[in-house]
């Protein structure tokens, strides 16, 4: 068999999966849905997408598919959802499964990162925009998405944590 993708929970060693830089797509994974956010190939700022509603892997995967291949992406970063005091529960074991299967679907590294506060910043942000709370129910979960992708994407354009 062939090597297994990076997946990693640091971004330097993503980085150094990715020397020549590249989009990336950001994951927001929710219960019921999928927040997306993409980034330039220079990672300087994640803008929100579309919001997917999720279903069977198989599902998710075509979806996710045809947003790699329409933005070239180079690798993904998926939202790691860590405890207040940094421990990781089911939660964080269901995120890191699903890195896993996307990792071997697509052949792409993987940035697992921290998303603690994601979806707080994000409404925030929202809310300074003046945006009503219904517009802010159905895009939360991609605003979130560019939160965890520009925290990253900072990460890594500054060579690392």
């Amino acid at each position: 068999m062939g090597e297994q993708p990076l997946i990693t929970d640091n971004a330097f060693d993503m980085r150094a999966a990715l020397p020549q830089g590249g989009a990336l797509l950001g994951i927001d994974l929710g219960t019921k849905t999928i927040g997306i956010a993409s980034c330039d190939a220079g990672w300087r700022f994640a803008s929100p997408g579309k919001t997917l509603p999720r279903g069977k892997f198989s599902r998710d995967r075509e979806a996710l598919g045809a947003l790699i291949a329409e933005r070239h992406i180079a690798g993904l970063v998926i939202g790691l959802p860590r405890n207040m005091d940094g421990s990781e529960g089911p939660r964080a074991q269901s995120a890191r499964a699903y890195a896993r299967n996307l990792a071997e679907a697509f052949a792409l590294p993987v940035l697992l990162w921290d998303e603690r506060w994601s979806t707080v910043s994000a409404e925030a942000a929202m809310i300074s925009q003046d945006m009503s709370r219904a517009r802010r129910a159905t895009r939360i979960d991609s605003h979130a998405a560019a939160v965890i992708l520009q925290g990253a994407i900072d990460a890594l354009a500054g060579g690392g944590i």
